[in-house]
């Protein structure tokens, strides 16, 4: 019963933002942009098709026994059950190589469906169009006034993370206290990201998971793999939503969130149960960093998952379940018994047409 109740919830978690937008943004610049390729169309014969089809994409971690990443695994190693409904691969990827398409989306079994997913294009041609230049980071900074003391080591520490990642990745920059801060909008510019690291001052109260629906929100616009870093030095004050809302909205947007906390959130019971339960759900990991040399590693373990990360992705069958879809994940064979996965558990399906009531970027902005 606890699931179904999120749906108010999350309804809930957009009128309430929609009402208070405290966002600020140091860049007059307009919001993400929709997925391109709004429409095509096939004028052979004088016939126009028109095929809409959701993508639901799935990041996924395999780990040994050991703790290694496991790589080297096809697409024929993998099985996905959506609720109790075997699916198809539509596409395959490894670390940052580049997607193999599968299925034709045009052929019996890539069935249209709302599905909260993170690739949506019509199509008429025989493969599903995938954003393979890399992943979209999406990094958010808390600079409330638990950060005061460790502020200029976090700023180190993000900013060689941002260095770091792989050529291919964007970036994008928040920063948060009691309001949050657009700044660096997604760009393949590294000095741009540096530039709003070094621009953020400390801030007052820390209003994390109003700041988490917004980057959810904007990410949420792009095609291909998106991941957002968290990085927060204690327990959440200031925020209007709450987290289940937030981290509903991730599953179903298949966005992993990867929380990196002190030692200061640890000790407190609440967070540390919270910033644990949003990570697993959502295929993302949480760390407990109390200096400067372990904030380091742990961005050095986010880097290192994003470049060993498996995209799957899938058209889903007919599934009559218009609530909380279950996602299930396996692997065939013997490597079942060796290995483990890690990926978010499912999604809610959107209904058809349906687009959440957010803020413009111009109300956002102040």
């Amino acid at each position: 019963m606890r699931r179904y109740h999120l749906v108010g919830t999350f309804v809930l978690v957009f009128f309430i933002l929609a009402l208070s937008p405290k966002i600020r943004s140091q860049q007059s610049a307009p919001p993400p942009p929709a997925p391109d390729n709004a429409g095509a169309s096939d004028t052979d014969n004088d016939t126009v098709f028109r095929v809409n089809v959701d993508m639901v994409q799935l990041n996924v971690a395999v780990i040994d026994r050991k703790g290694n990443y496991v790589t080297g695994l096809r697409p024929s190693d993998f099985e996905i059950v959506e609720d109790t409904i075997p699916q198809k691969l539509a596409t395959f990827e490894e670390g940052n190589q580049g997607p193999i398409s599968l299925v034709n989306p045009s052929q019996p079994g890539a069935t249209p469906s709302a599905s909260g997913v993170s690739d949506s294009k019509p199509a008429t041609s025989g493969s599903p169009q995938i954003n393979s230049a890399g992943a979209n980071v999406f990094i958010l900074f808390d600079t409330s006034n638990y950060m005061y003391r460790g502020f200029v080591y976090a700023q180190d520490a993000i900013s060689d993370f941002v260095r770091s990642l792989d050529g291919s990745a964007k970036i994008a920059f928040y920063s948060y206290s009691r309001d949050v801060a657009r700044d660096a909008l997604l760009t393949a510019d590294r000095s741009q990201v540096l530039r709003g690291v070094r621009s953020t001052v400390a801030g007052a109260d820390a209003a994390l998971y109003n700041a988490l629906l917004l980057v959810l929100r904007d990410a949420g616009q792009y095609t291909g793999r998106k991941v957002v870093v968290a990085f927060s030095n204690g327990p959440d004050n200031a925020s209007m939503v709450p987290p289940e809302g937030v981290g509903e909205l991730a599953q179903s947007e298949g966005i992993p969130i990867y929380m990196i906390s002190t030692r200061e959130a640890k000790q407190d019971p609440v967070s540390t149960a919270v910033f644990e339960r949003i990570s697993a759900s959502t295929g993302g990991q949480v760390y407990f960093a109390k200096n400067w040399n372990e904030q380091q590693q742990a961005f050095a373990s986010v880097r290192e998952d994003l470049s060993h990360l498996y995209t799957l992705s899938y058209y889903p069958q007919p599934n009559p379940n218009r609530g909380w879809r279950t996602i299930n994940v396996k692997l065939m064979g013997e490597k079942s018994k060796n290995f483990r996965i890690r990926t978010r558990n499912g999604y809610r399906p959107r209904p058809t047409g349906f687009t959440p009531d957010t803020p413009s970027d111009t109300a956002l902005a102040r």
